[in-house]
């Protein structure tokens, strides 16, 4: 893979992270299906993107009644 296209990928990943902080903002605690259905991003995108945020200590996860949220992190 050439710098320039992994440049560009790392690049859409944290432009969606940002998309998927601002949702999150607006729309918390949500499913990590429900995050991907709303965002339009594609999934594997979607969840990059979460493991970038996740990486970075802006969001947390918690245990739903049937499956895990996450929401961003409260200060």
């Amino acid at each position: 893979m050439s710098a320039e296209i992994e440049s560009h990928q790392v690049e859409s990943i944290g432009v969606v992270a940002g998309v998927v902080w601002q949702y999150l903002s607006e729309h918390e605690p949500v499913t990590l299906s429900k995050l991907s259905r709303e965002i339009e991003a594609p999934r594997d995108l979607v969840m990059q993107a979460v493991g970038w945020l996740g990486r970075e200590g802006k969001i947390e996860f918690h245990q739903g009644s049937r499956s895990k949220l996450i929401s961003l992190v409260t200060e």
